[in-house]
C-alpha cells in the first residue's frame, strides 16, 4: 500500500498482499516440487499421499483468494448500483440493471463527478474491458480496503 493512502491510480491499483503473495504461495509451490522429486525418487503411497497433499494445499490457497475476491467483486456490485442510483439522471437509473459486473468493478475507482459521463459512455459503447473501463477514469477514487 502505498505511504500516502489518498494516492492511487490505474498503474498502482492491483493489489499485493505480501504474506500470501511472495511467502505462502511460494512456499505451496516448493512443497508441491518437493514432493513429486520424492514420489519420483522414492515411490512409496507415503509419497503419493504427500504429493496430493501438497497439491490440495495450493488449489485450497487459491479458492480460499477466488472465493474472497468473489464476495468482493458482490460488494463492488452493490455500492456501484447504489452510487449509481444517487448520481445519475434518470434515463441512466433506469438502465443500471444493464451493467456486467466487470463494468461496475471496473466503474468503482470513478470519481462522483465523472461517474454518470462514463457509466453512460460504458453501457452505450458496451465495453466489457476492464482495462480499457479504468483508464478512462480522470478522477481515481483510491479503494485501499480490497482483498
Amino acid at each position: 500500500m502505498p505511504t500516502d493512502r489518498s494516492v492511487q491510480n490505474y498503474k498502482n491499483h492491483a493489489r499485493v498482499v505480501p504474506a500470501f503473495h511472495y511467502f505462502a504461495l511460494p512456499v505451496l509451490a516448493a512443497n508441491v516440487v518437493w514432493t513429486v522429486v520424492r514420489l519420483v525418487r522414492h515411490p512409496s503411497v507415503d509419497a503419493g499421499m504427500s504429493t496430493l497433499v501438497a497439491v490440495a494445499l495450493v488449489v485450497v490457497a487459491l479458492y480460499a483468494r477466488g472465493f474472497a475476491l468473489t464476495v468482493q467483486d458482490r460488494v463492488i456490485r452493490l455500492e456501484m448500483r447504489l452510487r449509481l442510483r444517487d448520481l445519475c439522471p434518470p434515463d441512466l437509473v433506469g438502465r443500471i440493471p444493464e451493467f456486467s459486473r466487470a463494468q461496475l468493478v471496473a466503474l468503482r475507482f470513478a470519481g462522483d463527478a465523472e461517474l454518470p459521463t462514463l457509466a453512460r459512455k460504458v453501457l452505450d459503447d458496451r465495453m466489457e474491458d476492464r482495462k480499457a473501463i479504468k483508464l478512462m477514469i480522470r478522477n481515481w477514487e483510491a479503494d485501499h480496503f480490497r482483498a
